[in-house]
């Protein structure tokens, strides 16, 4: 999929002009034509089937399209939620305090974190790294519109939720990400990002 393909454009404003594109002003939203859309997952799956020529999604009613809409879900549904609790918890860990309320957060948050999140996070990742062990991709040895929507999570992962050579599989994909030309053209066209850690 080519970004001259298409006339979808990311939107990178404040949340005020965002509200003017849709009426949550979150990023990220396109705009294509009369179309505007939300949500990540939506946002990838929309690309794919309008520009991706039939090269990043499996067909419908096949086994591997159930694989692609699987691991669309759950890079939202699943992989993120505990990566945003921990990035708060570490914000609560961190941020100034009174004296007096300060080791009350920091017990709260530390204990949240050890007992929960970062649980969720192990466990999410050990599965992640056990289905990569059965196939090259998320989908399967080809890579799909579903790759995409995993990166981030995973990034997220390897920013600040111990994602680490402990798990090679979710390390090599990360390095065959990294590897696409389209990474490369992405990253000249938007600029690098940092996640927040």
């Amino acid at each position: 999929m080519k970004s001259s393909a298409t006339s979808a454009t990311r939107r990178r404003c404040s949340r005020p002009e965002l509200r003017q594109v849709h009426p949550l002003g979150k990023s990220p939203v396109i705009s294509d034509g009369d179309l505007t859309l939300a949500e990540s997952g939506a946002i990838v799956e929309y690309l794919a089937d309008t520009y991706g020529a039939g090269r990043l999604a499996p067909a419908h009613r096949t086994p591997e399209r159930l694989r692609y809409s699987y691991w669309m879900h759950f890079a939202e549904g699943t992989a993120m939620p505990p990566l945003l609790l921990k990035l708060i918890f570490d914000r609560i860990e961190k941020a100034p305090a009174p004296f007096f309320v300060r080791p009350i957060a920091r017990a709260i948050a530390n204990r949240a974190k050890s007992s929960f999140v970062q649980p969720n996070i192990d466990r999410n990742l050990d599965f992640m790294e056990a289905e990569l062990g059965k196939r090259e991709w998320f989908v399967g040895n080809t890579f799909t519109a579903a790759d995409v929507q995993m990166s981030f999570p995973l990034e997220g992962a390897a920013a600040r939720g111990g994602l680490d050579a402990r798990r090679p599989g979710l390390m090599a994909f990360l390095e065959r990400i990294h590897a696409r030309p389209a990474y490369a053209r992405a990253l000249a066209k938007g600029g690098p990002y940092a996640l927040v850690r």
